[in-house]
């Protein structure tokens, strides 16, 4: 017997007089007994699910013990930086933390990642993912926990990262018995231009995750605010090089030479003619030629250039871009007698758009207002930096906050990729507050939807 009921719209009371009636006209005992237990659990999440629960969660979080041993753990990561895929320290750090905590894990995973694993094992699933590599930088802050591994440093806030979803998973295995569901906790090796993400699917690490989502640090928010947005959020972004083969020879002689830096120069000019004359202008995208070498003496013509630059878009179609790209850079070195070749390094370290599916930016904005009030959830704006999530949102819908850690009495507010980059600690209890409630209440709604699907 299936009976459909609109059940969001019905009032605690009704809802529980509205099933008793649907009870009586079901002939099995057994039967009766199940709707009532459904009854009992959808309730629940009615009584649990909203802003009281938010903050009771943050309490815990923001609790002094937790909450140093969360800066201890950020300041121990920041002061270790390791990179893309060398992250053996970093990873060690976490399963040692897990292990203390009692949550169960995968490793390797795309050879440094770890994927912990809270809750009944059974669906639904849901996946919370943190990126846990360095940058090449120089640090330049001078502080007590600075980092102690020359020229590189933790300059986009992995460390934060890694620490907000260590904290969620403190929080959620101490709430295990609230999990309607399993939670993946994804710590993922090599954000930075190396495609981490892809390697983390195809070894499985999403397993069978509805959904995902992720945060970012962002020093152009003070902490506690958050911003999100659904659709185009980050860029496609690929890199490529050029080399433009000539005829060397005299620079007095140029007739004599097929001149790679004149070929070079009208190559530079030309690719921006893709954004300014053959790209819609609702379309935004980004063609920079970033370097240019060549030649070493001002008498000398050379026999060739390389060209190194980066390509940027919103559009899925970035291979359209790549590809017309290539055309103009080896056309145009033939227009000047000269060759080129033109090297997007491996296919997998070209990333697609980052497009957020708006159910999940609704819940995770739900999620966020509870915890941080309505005042404090902003409208995120697109921006041209790169993200490996985005491999993870072709699989599965997901959503993916930029978390404020800006603190401009303290100096905070240098941007990311910057060696002068720091962030406000404060932000750390926020992080794993909303990365858990983000899990668990997705995974109730789920059950949720279950169970109104079969009363």
């Amino acid at each position: 017997m299936a009976i459909s009921v609109s059940l969001p719209h019905l009032s605690h009371s009704l809802f529980l007089a509205l099933l008793s009636f649907i009870c009586t006209q079901l002939p099995s005992p057994s039967v009766v007994a199940a709707v009532h237990l459904q009854a009992e659990n959808i309730v629940d999440f009615e009584q649990i699910g909203g802003r009281d629960e938010a903050q009771e969660v943050l309490a815990a979080a923001k609790d002094p013990e937790m909450s140093s041993w969360l800066t201890d753990l950020r300041r121990r990561i920041h002061q270790h930086p390791e990179l893309a895929f060398k992250e053996f320290e970093t990873s060690a750090l976490i399963r040692s933390e897990l292990d203390k905590i009692g949550v169960s894990y995968r490793w390797p995973v795309a050879e440094t990642g770890v994927v912990a694993t809270i809750g009944s094992g059974k669906p639904p699933f849901v996946a919370l993912r943190a990126d846990m590599d360095a940058l090449p930088i120089q640090e330049m802050n001078e502080w007590e926990y600075k980092s102690k591994i020359n020229g590189k440093m933790h300059a986009c806030g992995h460390d934060a990262h890694v620490t907000m979803l260590l904290g969620a998973a403190k929080l959620l295995f101490h709430r295990r018995h609230k999990l309607q569901g399993t939670v993946l906790l994804l710590f993922q090796p090599a954000e930075e231009g190396y495609a981490g993400a892809r390697h983390m699917i195809e070894e499985e690490a999403l397993g069978e995750a509805e959904a995902i989502f992720a945060m970012h640090v962002s020093p152009d928010q003070p902490v506690g605010y958050v911003a999100a947005k659904s659709g185009a959020l980050l860029a496609g972004t690929g890199t490529f090089e050029a080399v433009i083969e000539g005829i060397g020879g005299h620079a007095g002689f140029p007739h004599y030479t097929a001149e790679p830096i004149l070929a070079a120069s009208f190559i530079v000019i030309s690719l921006q003619q893709i954004v300014a004359r053959e790209t819609d202008p609702n379309d935004s995208q980004v063609v920079s030629v970033t370097t240019l070498q060549g030649g070493g003496s001002f008498n000398v013509i050379p026999d060739k250039v390389i060209l190194r630059g980066t390509f940027r878009t919103f559009s899925p179609s970035i291979h359209k871009l790549k590809e017309r790209l290539e055309e103009i850079i080896v056309k145009q070195a033939a227009v000047h007698k000269c060759t080129a070749r033109v090297d997007f390094g491996e296919e997998k370290n070209t990333y697609p758009p980052t497009i957020i599916d708006e159910g999940a930016y609704n819940h995770a904005r739900e999620v966020a207002t509870d915890v941080l009030g309505e005042d404090h959830v902003l409208l995120a704006k697109p921006v041209m930096a790169g993200e490996d999530f985005a491999f993870y949102l072709e699989r599965i819908p997901g959503a993916f906050l930029a978390i404020g850690v800006g603190n401009k009495g303290k100096g905070f507010n240098h941007s990311v990729h910057s060696p002068n980059f720091q962030l406000d600690e404060d932000a750390l209890p926020l992080g794993a507050t909303l990365h858990t409630i983000i899990a668990e209440r997705f995974l109730k709604k789920k059950q949720y939807k279950s169970l109104a699907a079969d009363v």
